[in-house]
């Protein structure tokens, strides 16, 4: 039991701290706003991962085999989503210096919010594809399946929680970095353009 629990852990980290959509978008987040404005984001995408894992592991995973255009659809409609998050990334507006300045400003934009995380992740192929795996491998073959898909559940939201935590952790790490607007605007537009790299990867298969 205790083997296939570290399995399990090993397999949920290696997908949740790997370079995808939800992380890029956990750094920039840790980077113009910080760590504790991030949380709701990274909670977000935690909740709708879990409940990828769990839809799977109920019987979704048979229909996503025997109807594949699913995933199809789910891919181009996740390309749009974070196309369009790519672009609110890269055209961010920098924060001012001052508190009190960015308070009484207008423009300053808001983090990404939960419902920003559960869509990022819930539209993300990658974690449908994953989880899939994670339950084929884990759950499926075991003779008291529901116990064990709810343990796989509760370790995917735990490690998902700290894999996304921790690129929004770097992000906050390298702010003192973006203390000028030039610095703020260049790395906002390297995040939009990182985020849409992995659109392209998406499409293409790279």
């Amino acid at each position: 039991m205790i083997t296939v629990m570290l399995s399990m852990a090993i397999f949920a980290l290696v997908g949740a701290i790997s370079p995808g959509p939800v992380n890029i978008i956990a750094t920039s987040s840790g980077a113009c706003f910080g760590f504790r404005r991030t949380v709701p984001h990274v909670m977000g995408a935690t909740f709708a991962y879990t409940l990828i894992v769990l839809l799977v592991g109920f019987g979704l995973n048979q229909s996503l085999m025997q109807f594949p255009q699913i995933t199809h659809f789910l891919k181009y409609l996740a390309g749009i989503y974070l196309l369009y998050m790519a672009f609110k990334i890269a055209t961010a507006v920098p924060l001012n210096s001052t508190i009190s300045a960015e308070i009484n400003s207008a423009e300053v934009k808001q983090p990404p919010a939960f419902i920003d995380g559960v869509l990022s992740q819930g539209l993300n192929p990658k974690a449908w594809l994953v989880s899939m795996s994670g339950v084929s491998i884990f759950v499926s073959v075991q003779t008291q399946s529901t116990f064990y898909l709810l343990v796989f559940s509760a370790i995917s939201f735990t490690v998902c929680f700290v894999g996304i935590s921790t690129w929004a952790a770097i992000g906050h790490v390298i702010r003192d970095h973006l203390s000028t607007r030039t610095r703020q605007i260049i790395f906002n537009m390297m995040m939009g353009l990182l985020l849409s790299g992995t659109v392209i990867s998406m499409f293409f298969g790279l």
